[in-house]
């Protein structure tokens, strides 16, 4: 019984989207920020990360920081580098990335539906990295950056979405990464009506990506519902912005694993001592990515080493048969005695996205060894959240990101 709701969107005025769209505000340190805002001031992180608009002694989380957001944003819109949807609607969105297509349904997710766990979760959360997106949305009094929500496909949906992209887009643009962006609005209030009857009958939604972004949002609401003791469940501040995919159209990439130190072994102990764990497949001078589930590869000493994991270890558990699972209980905490990998400093994680020549530069430079995993699959991550249970720090990278300043759902 998920609740959908459409809103009218403050978004980029036509023509501007471009300039305007901007990757997520994790996925830069300060100083890349600051590099991306000084080549585009119009970039959505200026407003996302307006730390750039400060010399570097000033501390990111300080209050003239998110007061500074907040005046970037009101402002921009004031002077019409955005345009407010007329009416509550709600959008497709679609990403084009190396010829594979997803498209999702652009509308504000409940705050009670994430409460009651119809909106199902499978990550923990840091409270620091809460905090900083708490005093962001509710400074702005605004959500700018959409969590990515996945649902199990629905025939019906899918039929509703091919027919209103034969429509014009109201946006159509290449980023510089040369991912496809597309934008339609969903304006017909029958249609908007027959979306929301059907995820009232769908049970579960789940977080793909963005789980601080949405915990913190919850926050926020629950923030306001605490100073309006008379809220009636309507207002804005009881929804957040959300993007649905149906998730086999989503792309999950390795999240590999590197570590500064062998735990005092020699090189050629590491190798025997895996090997005594897991079955040798092959080894090779050139890179060797996992096939798939179960497998796993690992490089040093400028070798690579593909591997099995035995059935005999599997567990009948949707978390701990994870093949990240597997890997940090049976190597990386015995043999290298990383119990902990949140907060170990002995190891470090390494996006898919950059590739194995990554994990070999990392080796090369300030790690000794490197494990390229075989990704999580959609199915896993739903498994693990039906389960009510949690998945390992570092188990999927979603590709590509949500632009955010594309769709921006004010709570005043």
């Amino acid at each position: 019984m998920a609740i959908i709701k459409p809103f009218s969107a403050i978004r980029p005025a036509v023509g501007m989207e471009e300039k305007i769209a901007a990757l997520p505000y994790d996925v830069y340190n300060r100083q890349e920020a600051k590099e991306v805002v000084l080549k585009n001031p119009k970039s959505f992180l200026a407003i996302d990360r307006a730390e750039t608009s400060f010399s570097d002694d000033v501390d990111t989380y300080a209050d003239c920081v998110y007061d500074k957001a907040a005046e970037m944003l009101w402002s921009a819109i004031e002077k019409g580098d955005y345009m407010t949807e007329e009416k509550p609607c709600l959008y497709l969105y679609q990403q084009t990335m190396d010829g594979r297509v997803q498209t999702g349904i652009v509308g504000c997710a409940s705050v009670d539906d994430y409460q009651n766990n119809i909106i199902k979760k499978h990550e923990n959360t840091r409270e620091d990295k809460e905090l900083d997106r708490i005093r962001h949305v509710d400074t702005c009094n605004a959500q700018t950056g959409p969590i990515f929500l996945a649902y199990r496909r629905n025939e019906q949906l899918s039929e509703i979405i091919k027919n209103w992209q034969k429509k014009v887009p109201v946006y159509d643009f290449v980023s510089d990464d040369g991912i496809g962006h597309r934008v339609w609005v969903i304006d017909d209030e029958a249609v908007v009506a027959e979306i929301q009857a059907i995820f009232g009958d769908i049970q579960n939604i789940y977080i793909a990506d963005g789980h601080h972004r949405c915990a913190s949002a919850v926050k926020v609401s629950l923030k306001r519902r605490e100073a309006n003791k008379d809220y009636t469940g309507d207002e804005e501040f009881n929804y957040f912005l959300s993007v649905l995919f149906p998730g086999d159209e989503l792309f999950i990439l390795d999240y590999n694993r590197v570590l500064k130190t062998l735990n005092g072994m020699e090189k050629a102990d590491v190798i025997n001592k895996v090997g005594e764990i897991f079955t040798l497949v092959e080894t090779s001078d050139e890179a060797i990515k996992p096939r798939k589930k179960g497998q796993v590869s690992m490089f040093v000493d400028g070798k690579w080493y593909l591997y099995q994991i035995p059935e005999s270890l599997l567990r009948n558990d949707p978390v701990k048969d994870l093949d990240v699972s597997m890997l940090q209980d049976y190597v990386l905490n015995p043999l290298f005695g990383i119990s902990d990998p949140k907060t170990d400093k002995n190891i470090d994680f390494v996006g898919g996205i950059r590739g194995l020549k990554e994990l070999e530069r990392r080796v090369s430079l300030d790690c000794q060894v490197a494990f390229a995993m075989y990704p999580t699959s959609i199915n896993e991550l739903f498994s693990v959240s039906d389960a009510g249970l949690l998945m390992p720090p570092k188990s999927t990278w979603f590709e590509p990101k949500l632009r955010s300043g594309l769709f921006i759902h004010s709570i005043k």
